[in-house]
């Protein structure tokens, strides 16, 4: 029996509850910052464009930074919240999130969730980017050229919460799981290259050869 088996026996032997998100969190909208506000060293902040493309699945570190003056006026996330961007042009990219664990606050800009619960940031994420969340946020979702969720229906998505010893094993499991496709990614583009290289040099040799 696995240690996530003997955890749910013990812990939660009639099963796992679900609960309402709006049960377990508060949901709030972001500020209103935009690219051109970057400076080069400053107040740390997400804009919600780099979910899609810039950061995983948990930073503690952010890449850009704005002004403290325009920080002021700003919406932000504190270690923990989750960061949900609510706008996108297509629904598989809608809802894509980030656990902020950095110690100070962050600057959230438009177009975002700040989602602050009281659950384990990880297994929140992790549940947010699985086939369960999708099937509920695709009747969520509204727009044609641009997909949106409002913030505030995501109060009544529903979600396992099993308790937070449960929810840190799976995951620790998660974790290493994340950590081997990382691996496995990276030797698949070391062997593409390799091949690649491989075989445009018997192809140059062909073509070489007259």
């Amino acid at each position: 029996m696995s240690r996530l088996d003997e955890l749910i026996q013990e812990l939660c032997p009639n099963g796992v509850e679900e609960k309402r998100l709006g049960d377990i969190a508060t949901v709030s909208r972001g500020g209103n910052f935009q690219k051109k506000d970057y400076v080069e060293d400053g107040v740390p902040c997400i804009h919600y464009g780099q979910i899609y493309t810039q950061y995983g699945l948990f930073i503690d570190k952010t890449i850009s930074f704005i002004s403290k003056e325009k920080a002021k006026k700003q919406k932000f996330a504190v270690k923990n919240d989750v960061v949900m961007a609510v706008t996108s042009e297509n629904i598989d990219d809608v809802c894509k999130c980030v656990a902020w664990l950095g110690d100070e606050a962050v600057a959230i800009s438009g177009h975002t969730a700040i989602i602050h619960h009281t659950i384990n940031p990880k297994y929140l994420v992790y549940y947010l980017h699985s086939t369960m969340f999708y099937k509920q946020k695709t009747k969520l979702a509204h727009g044609t050229k641009v997909i949106e969720v409002t913030p505030d229906k995501l109060l009544d998505i529903t979600l396992p919460v099993p308790p937070l010893e449960v929810q840190s094993e799976i995951v620790r499991i998660l974790d290493n799981f994340t950590e081997l496709t990382a691996e496995l990614t990276a030797r698949k583009k070391q062997y593409e290259y390799y091949r690649n290289k491989l075989l445009s040099f018997s192809v140059l040799n062909k073509s070489g050869g007259g």
